[in-house]
């Protein structure tokens, strides 16, 4: 089963926009394990940065530098028949190595 990769951004008004991607999954890695994998990586567990992580930028067109920040929030990691959709093409093991390099600060 592939992996489906939720994600929000909140600005400092608490609006949010999500986003997902789904990931191949060719190993079959439990959702609990990826999710496990990912909070270990994450700033303060939850948080990277998406354009490190390769993923869609979730920002409102008007963005506020002095009160918004860059990061986003990992949501869920849940099972799906949807077929892949990440333009680099990665697997969720790829995947979360990009997350390891998108949450450096």
């Amino acid at each position: 089963m592939n992996v489906r990769f939720e994600y929000l951004y909140r600005d400092a008004g608490n609006f949010k926009n999500w986003g997902e991607v789904v990931f191949s999954n060719p190993r079959n890695i439990n959702v609990d394990l990826v999710a496990a994998m990912a909070e270990k990586v994450l700033i303060d567990h939850a948080y990277f940065v998406a354009s490190k992580a390769d993923v869609p930028d979730l920002h409102f067109a008007k963005h506020d530098e002095e009160l918004d920040h860059g990061w986003h929030e990992v949501h869920a990691f849940q099972f799906t028949d949807d077929a892949p959709n990440d333009v680099q093409g990665r697997d969720i093991e790829g995947f979360i190595e990009s997350l390891q390099c998108a949450s450096r600060v």
